[in-house]
């Protein structure tokens, strides 16, 4: 029986000659026009006046946070619904602090959870928001979209321009979603906020093995963060520079992939969007299963499926019975607050993501997966969760 990945890249013939290519012209590394064009139809497919490529989902949220000023000492919103890199770039690689904050059922940050936070427990002073608590100012927020799934951005942007916050948008699993109605009709994640991030690890919906993104609504951002991946050199020639900076280019080899990765997206999103109906007509409210969905008024990519379990199912016990046969799951991510020394961080209305850390796995969504695996996978979720009618 063939194994089920959970979610693995889907790279074909034209991915293997436009990297053949990149090799035999010699340009390999982290110079060539591949990524000068890479980041071109990255930024004219979001609509945005520039896209700055890195060399990771990691490498660009720290990027966004060094151009947007994050200094020592301040506090960041965030989720701990989340992937552990999307806060330690933004927090501790910058010597600031943050402030945890739970999930609403979008998986993504609470936006009544925010509001309270910065109505309560912080003031506005004449420079900034400030916790009345620790004294120190509350600088930015963090926003994922989670799996995909589009956070409720249009309360979110009106919290950040309330209370005089920068937003940081983490779009590394949300390539290709974009709100279809509303304020912000036609926007896509990571293009709404101050900066936006984003990844091509190879379990993204488009991979270049590894590699990642930065966007900004600033422009002059967008140039800093793009200096500061070049090891701020301000002389080439001469090996001057004129700031710290750091080596998170990208190499032409990956740009080559990138370009056809991208090419590919729309048609990657079409699969991802099938796939899930398959799994959400067969097993959204069986046996007390639910499909968690993806936010009304936008157009998902559905990077990730959740399937949320009955009260009493046994979530790991399910994931290693799939596992047995040759099915691969895993859990949502463990909180972030409760792990390495954040412990020490204040923590908000965790009720929701501690039961959905404890209730969610994700099953297979490969934009390669065929509707004859989705149907071994509802197969053998049926076979495994008890009827408890």
């Amino acid at each position: 029986m063939a194994f089920i990945p959970l979610s693995v890249p889907n790279v074909g013939a034209e991915e293997t000659e436009k990297v053949a290519q990149a090799v035999t012209s010699s340009w390999v590394s982290t110079g060539g026009q591949l990524i000068n064009d890479f980041e071109e139809a990255f930024a004219s497919y979001l609509h945005m006046p520039r896209a700055v490529a890195c060399n990771s989902g990691s490498s660009a949220l720290h990027l966004a946070a060094l151009v947007s000023g994050i200094q020592r000492g301040d506090e960041v919103i965030v989720p701990t619904l989340t992937f552990i890199a999307a806060v330690n770039p933004v927090t501790r690689y910058m010597g600031a602090e943050p402030v945890f904050i739970g999930c609403d059922d979008s998986l993504c940050i609470d936006p009544d959870a925010v509001e309270e936070f910065c109505f309560q427990y912080c003031e506005m002073r004449e420079n900034g928001l400030y916790n009345k608590s620790t004294g120190a100012r509350v600088r930015a927020m963090v926003v994922v979209h989670v799996f995909g799934n589009m956070a409720d951005m249009e309360r979110l942007m009106k919290i950040a321009h309330r209370y005089g916050l920068l937003v940081i948008e983490d779009a590394t699993e949300a390539l290709g979603t974009r709100y279809t109605q509303g304020a912000y009709e036609g926007k896509y994640a990571g293009t709404i906020g101050d900066v936006g991030c984003f990844s091509f690890n190879g379990n993204k919906i488009i991979t270049t093995g590894a590699g990642g993104m930065v966007v900004s609504n600033h422009p002059d951002w967008a140039e800093h963060a793009k200096h500061l991946s070049t090891q701020a050199k301000a002389d080439v020639l001469q090996f001057l520079h004129d700031e710290v900076g750091y080596n998170y280019r990208m190499t032409n080899l990956q740009a080559a992939m990138g370009l056809c990765q991208l090419a590919k997206l729309e048609k990657f999103i079409a699969t991802k969007e099938e796939n899930y109906d398959h799994y959400k007509r067969a097993l959204d409210g069986v046996r007390g299963m639910k499909i968690l969905p993806f936010r009304e008024g936008t157009r998902s990519n559905k990077w990730f499926y959740s399937l949320y379990l009955p009260e009493g199912v046994d979530r790991d016990g399910l994931m290693e019975a799939l596992n047995q046969r040759q099915i691969q799951t895993r859990p949502i991510w463990a909180l972030i607050h409760q792990q390495c020394d954040y412990g020490r961080n204040a923590a908000y209305a965790l009720a929701r993501a501690l039961d959905y850390r404890k209730r969610i796995i994700n099953i297979p969504c490969s934009t390669n997966l065929t509707a004859e695996e989705c149907g071994r996978v509802i197969t053998a979720i049926l076979d495994l969760v008890p009827n408890k009618e």
